[in-house]
């Protein structure tokens, strides 16, 4: 529960951007330390890191190849993962507030581009599969 607890500190990071399109994606850098995951777009103001011990070999391993899924694809299921998960913060008597600590600043209408799209959908989907959760009504099994 710790490592948990550690990664949604980090993992609030998501900023809001100022724009809606990347104008530059060479300023994206991407970073993999150990199970930490790193997206930065300093242009956009934006960082998603993803600390959960294990998701790097999962990601590596299990997760759909980046291009499996369209953007737009990853973008609605991230919508709907990022309010479920919203909601079970906002209710700890109900849900495990250490698994569920602190809300996702995810504005659907921002443009945050493909990679963060697919990092925060597959944790969504690790997530769920490692603690044994349902975000949604079918957890895929990945």
């Amino acid at each position: 529960m710790k490592q948990f607890m550690l990664f949604l500190l980090v993992f609030g990071t998501i900023i809001s951007c100022k724009t809606k399109s990347i104008s530059n994606p060479s300023s994206i850098s991407n970073s993999v330390k150990g199970d930490t995951v790193t997206i930065a777009n300093k242009d956009l103001e934006y960082e998603v890191t993803i600390i959960d011990p294990g998701f790097t070999s999962w990601l590596n391993s299990r997760a759909f190849q980046r291009g499996y899924h369209s953007e737009s694809y990853l973008e609605n299921k991230n919508q709907w993962y990022v309010s479920e998960w919203n909601r079970r913060v906002l209710q700890p008597q109900r849900y495990d507030p250490s698994l569920y600590e602190m809300q996702i600043n995810y504005d659907p209408s921002i443009h945050y581009g493909y990679e963060v799209n697919y990092l925060i959908y597959n944790y969504m989907i690790y997530f769920q599969n490692k603690y044994k959760q349902k975000l949604l009504s079918i957890v895929p099994p990945r």
